[in-house]
């Protein structure tokens, strides 16, 4: 576990160091901070030819570090076609969106890809299927579905009814057949939970994110694990589900609020849901975190936003995205037969903040 002021630096390790202007960096700068020949770093941002991975590794980070950006005029001269990368985007969820996009829009610009996106507001089946087939229908090589629209898609996925190679990013639990970068959700989830718990509390409230969501199992799983654990009883009258949204949370958060045995601290499946509970305690003139505490999922740039700053689960969004589109770009690239499909599994912290203490009565008992 992590607190803010040990583990919580404001911006990326790479963005600490000076970065170089890509003008002044050329294919040959790249390849002697890999450690390899300029054609092996054609071959990688072009994926012409099988590389190592050890090898890809070290060129995308090389990349990433000088800040490199591929002289597209000039592969546009030499024939070389665009790579498009679709992406979709939720309404809903405003902060794990921007951290997606921004993810996105770093590894399209450093490997020299063109980012197409939909947005939608509605997240029915035929809805996203529809602006996956429009993404398709416009040129996209590739498609990097975040959250839960890889797990909307499975049967489509499964049955190869989409013509483009799909990453997964976030998708919130494992999915067969296809390509995903993500977290351990069910370890996270339990982990923020048992930090609730060695902070003293017994009855904690869970917002649920909808079925729809494959966070909906899986988070829901680590609280449940979490508390078995403690020995406390799961009560299913403190599981609220809601769409994960700031508008749509309100009504869950009043849900937990007005009962007469209210929770003394909630758990919330993102930040959005997490900050409209803190909002309505505000509203019910409760203390946060002395009356209430609350912790949300993702650790997006609004948990520090807020007041009192949220505990919340890091999940790397914006590194997951970008991974994931590097991923799209190497797969839309390739010459002959694909890889296999993997998934990549990075690391979670729970940072706990000003939005969680110990119960009020613990406190006056002590």
């Amino acid at each position: 576990m992590l607190r803010d002021n040990q583990t919580l630096p404001e911006t990326d390790d790479l963005a600490k160091s000076p970065r170089r202007k890509s003008q002044a960096i050329t294919i040959e700068t790249v390849a002697r901070a890999a450690g390899v020949s300029a054609m092996t770093v054609s071959n990688v941002l072009n994926n012409s030819k099988p590389v190592r991975e050890a090898t890809r590794d070290a060129v995308m980070q090389a990349v990433r570090e000088l800040n490199y950006t591929p002289n597209l005029a000039a592969k546009a001269l030499a024939g070389a076609d665009t790579t498009r990368i679709g992406l979709l985007l939720s309404r809903d969820d405003f902060a794990f969106i921007s951290s997606v996009l921004g993810g996105a829009v770093e590894a399209t610009s450093s490997l020299g890809a063109q980012l197409m996106t939909r947005r939608l507001a509605r997240q029915l089946h035929h809805d996203v299927f529809a602006a996956v087939q429009d993404l398709v229908a416009s040129g996209a090589n590739a498609l990097v579905l975040p959250g839960h629209y890889a797990g909307i898609l499975q049967e489509e996925l499964r049955n190869g009814l989409i013509d483009v190679p799909v990453v997964a990013a976030a998708p919130g639990d494992g999915l067969d057949g296809i390509w995903s970068i993500r977290i351990d959700d069910e370890a996270a989830a339990h982990d923020m939970t048992a930090s609730l718990v060695a902070l003293g509390h017994t009855r904690i409230g869970f917002l649920r994110a909808e079925q729809k969501h494959l966070v909906h199992t899986t988070r829901y799983a680590g609280y449940a694990r979490a508390l078995k654990e403690a020995g406390l009883a799961l009560d299913p009258s403190l599981v609220v589900t809601s769409p994960l949204s700031f508008d749509s949370a309100i009504s869950a958060a009043a849900e937990f609020l007005d009962r007469p045995d209210r929770p003394t601290a909630i758990f919330a499946s993102n930040d959005d849901t997490a900050s409209a509970i803190v909002a309505m305690a505000h509203k019910r003139g409760l203390r946060v975190p002395d009356d209430l505490s609350v912790a949300g999922f993702d650790d997006s740039p609004l948990a520090l936003r807020m007041w009192p700053r949220l505990s919340s689960v890091r999940q790397p969004v914006t590194e997951i995205a970008r991974k994931a589109t590097e991923l799209a770009i190497t797969l839309a690239r390739r010459s002959g037969e694909a890889p296999p499909f993997r998934t990549d599994i990075m690391d979670h912290q729970v940072v706990m903040r000003e939005s969680t203490a110990t119960p009020a009565e613990q406190r006056i008992c002590t």
